[in-house]
C-alpha cells in the first residue's frame, strides 16, 4: 500500500499480532495508513524511517514495557511533540497516571469502539498537522521580514543596474512579471492580506530567480534583471517562474491557500534600447501580449524588423476624427459622441482604427497616437465651449497610455492651456484592461476627477471581477459589450442583459447599449432599462458633429 503525503500515518506498537491487525484494519478503513511493529527494540529506527503522525502503543510488552519505551522516545530531540496514545486493557488508575506521567498523551481502554478509536487519534493528528503548518508559515513570514532591502531590490536600484548593464553592452534579459486577478484578491481578502500575499510572492520569486535581481515595481508587478543569462535560457526561466507561482500554495487568510496565475513578458538586453525606461516599457508591452496567449509568456519583438518597418510606414498619414452619436433614450440637449480615429494616407485612402491601432502598438507609437486624439478632442471642446449646446466626447485610450507615469499631469496641462472644463471629456476604460490595472487606473481617475473628467467602462459583460470595478473605480458610464447589440435574438443574452443593467444602476451608472442597428434592438434595450443608445440606427459614423439631439426621443 503506497502512502499519500497527505495521508495520516500511525505506527502501531503491539506484540499481540491479532490485536495489532484489528487496530490496523479499523484505521485503514478510515483512510489512515497504519504500520505494525511488534518488536519494541526496533521502534526508534521505524520512527525515523516511517515518520508517523502518532504512535498507538500497548502497555505490556516482553522486551520493553510501554512506559520505558515512551521515555526512550521522548529522549530523542525531534520526538518531543510526537503524539503517543496507549491502548491497553489495564484499568488500574494508578497505572494510567504513571503512563501519562511518562510522557504519553492519552490512555484508551480496551475494548474500544472502532469509531471512538478513529476519533481519538484523528483529532490529535489533525491538531499536530495544523500546528506544523502554522509553524512553517510563521517561519516563512519571518524569513520574508528578515530579507534585507539589498536582497529584495528596490525599483530604483534595479533600474540603476539595468542602466549600467545596457551602457556596458551586457548580455541577459529583463522580465516583467504580473500577477493575475489582483483586483479580485484585494477586494475579497482586503488590503492587508493582499499585501502579505504580494510580499510572499516577492520573496518566493526572489528565491527562485537567485542570483538575479528582482524588485516589486507596483501592487502586483515585479521586475527581474537576469544579467549574463544565456539567450537559450530566457524562455525556460520565464516558464519556471510562472509554473512555480501556479503550483505554490500561498496562505492568504486563516488556513486558506491560493495558487496564483501570472503573465510574464521578457526582452533580451541586446535589443538596442535607448535607456532603462525604454527597456522597461518594451518589456511591459511584451507582458500585455503575454496575457493574450495560452502560455502566459511572450518575448519582446524588436521594433525595427521588416514587419514593424511596415507598421511604421502604415502610420504615415494625417489623423482624422470621426463621430457616432450616443443618444439618451429619454432625450437630452447634450450632444454626446463616440470619437473614432481614422488615418488619411497620402494617396487618399482612409485607414480605420482597426488597422491603425495595432500598427501603432507594434511600432511603439501608441502613446503618441493617443495623445494626438486627446489633443484634437480638446480642441473641439474648446470651439464648442461658447455655444449654447453642451458637448461630451467619449475618447478611447490604450491602457499603456493610461497607466503611463505623468499621463494625468499631461491631460491637466492640456485642459489648462485651452481653458477647457473637463466635463466634456469622457475617457473609455476597456474592461479587460481595467480588471488587470485597477489600482493605477483608480489613481488616474482620482486625479482627473478633480478636473471634472468622466470615465466609462467599456465592453462590459458578466464577470465577477467586472462588477468589483463598480466599487473600485469612480465611473460615470458603462458601455455594454457589443454582443448585446442583438440580444433580442439570443435567449441567454436576454436573461443576462437586465441583470447587468440593474447592477450598473445600483451604482448610479448610466448604461450605454452599442451596435444598435434596428428599431427592434433599440426597443429591447429601452425596455430593459438602458439609458443611452449608440449605433447606426440613428446615424452612421460621420466626420461632422451635426446630429439633432434636441428632437431625438426613443
Amino acid at each position: 500500500m503506497t502512502i499519500d503525503d497527505t495521508q495520516y500515518r500511525i505506527l502501531i506498537v503491539e506484540d499481540d499480532r491479532s490485536q495489532a491487525l484489528f487496530a490496523q484494519s479499523v484505521l485503514q478503513g478510515a483512510g489512515i495508513h497504519a504500520q505494525i511493529e511488534m518488536s519494541a527494540s526496533e521502534v526508534l529506527k521505524v520512527i525515523e524511517n516511517y515518520r508517523p503522525d502518532l504512535i498507538l502503543m500497548d502497555l505490556n510488552m516482553p522486551e520493553l514495557d510501554g512506559i520505558s519505551l515512551t521515555a526512550l522516545i521522548r529522549q530523542q530531540p525531534n520526538q518531543l511533540l510526537l503524539p503517543i496514545v496507549f491502548l491497553s486493557g489495564d484499568t488500574d488508575p494508578e497505572k494510567q497516571f504513571e503512563v501519562l506521567d511518562s510522557g504519553a498523551d492519552d490512555f484508551l481502554t480496551k475494548p474500544i469502539q472502532p469509531r471512538h478509536l478513529i476519533a481519538a487519534v484523528s483529532n490529535r493528528m489533525h491538531r499536530l498537522r495544523q500546528q506544523q503548518q502554522n509553524a512553517q508559515q510563521a517561519d516563512t513570514q519571518i524569513n520574508i521580514q528578515k530579507t534585507s532591502i539589498t536582497e529584495l531590490q528596490t525599483r530604483i536600484h534595479i533600474v540603476e543596474q539595468l542602466e549600467v548593464a545596457l551602457s556596458s553592452g551586457a548580455q541577459g534579459a529583463l522580465f516583467f512579471i504580473e500577477v493575475s486577478s489582483a483586483l479580485n484578491l484585494r477586494t475579497r481578502y482586503g488590503y492587508t492580506a493582499f499585501e502579505r500575499l504580494m510580499n510572499q510572492v516577492e520573496y518566493h520569486l526572489a528565491q527562485e530567480a537567485h542570483p538575479y535581481s528582482l524588485a516589486r515595481i507596483s501592487d502586483h508587478s515585479f521586475l527581474l534583471l537576469a544579467i549574463d543569462l544565456a539567450a537559450t535560457e530566457h524562455q525556460a526561466l520565464a516558464t519556471h517562474l510562472r509554473e512555480h507561482l501556479a503550483t505554490l500554495p500561498l496562505p492568504i487568510q486563516d488556513d486558506e491557500l491560493v495558487h496564483l496565475r501570472s503573465a510574464i513578458g521578457y526582452a533580451p538586453l541586446n535589443q538596442g534600447f535607448k535607456n532603462a525606461d525604454d527597456a522597461v516599457e518594451c518589456t511591459e508591452r511584451a507582458t500585455l501580449e503575454a496575457r493574450q496567449n495560452n502560455e502566459g509568456i511572450y518575448a519582446y519583438v524588436p521594433l525595427r524588423t521588416p514587419e514593424n518597418t511596415g507598421h511604421l510606414a502604415l502610420l504615415d498619414g494625417q489623423l482624422e476624427l470621426a463621430y457616432q452619436p450616443i443618444v439618451e433614450v429619454a432625450g437630452s440637449d447634450t450632444a454626446q459622441y463616440q470619437v473614432l480615429l481614422r488615418l488619411r494616407k497620402a494617396d487618399g485612402n482612409l485607414l480605420s482604427a482597426g488597422l491603425v491601432i495595432p500598427a501603432a502598438e507594434a511600432a511603439g507609437r501608441i502613446m503618441e497616437l493617443d495623445q494626438q486624439v486627446i489633443e484634437q478632442a480638446l480642441d473641439i471642446l474648446k470651439l464648442h465651449q461658447d455655444t449654447n449646446q453642451q458637448l461630451r466626447l467619449f475618447v478611447s485610450q490604450s491602457v499603456r497610455t493610461l497607466i503611463h507615469e505623468g499621463f494625468s499631469d499631461w491631460i491637466i496641462k492640456n485642459l489648462r492651456e485651452r481653458n477647457v472644463n473637463g466635463t466634456g471629456l469622457v475617457i473609455d476604460l476597456r474592461l479587460q484592461d481595467a480588471v488587470i490595472h485597477a489600482i493605477p487606473l483608480k489613481q488616474l481617475c482620482k486625479q482627473l476627477l478633480e478636473h471634472n473628467v468622466k470615465f466609462c467602462l467599456s465592453q462590459f459583460e458578466s464577470n465577477s471581477e467586472a462588477t468589483v470595478l463598480f466599487s473600485e473605480l469612480p465611473l460615470n458610464f458603462v458601455r455594454l459589450s457589443q454582443h448585446f447589440g442583438d440580444a433580442h435574438n439570443h435567449p441567454e443574452r436576454q436573461k443576462e442583459l437586465p441583470l447587468l443593467i440593474e447592477q450598473a444602476h445600483e451604482h448610479n451608472l448610466h448604461v450605454i447599449g452599442q451596435c444598435i442597428e434596428d428599431a427592434q434592438a433599440a426597443t429591447f434595450m429601452w425596455m430593459n432599462g438602458v439609458d443611452l443608445i449608440q449605433g447606426n440606427l440613428f446615424q452612421n459614423v460621420s466626420k461632422d458633429l451635426n446630429f439633432n439631439f434636441h428632437d431625438m426621443v426613443l
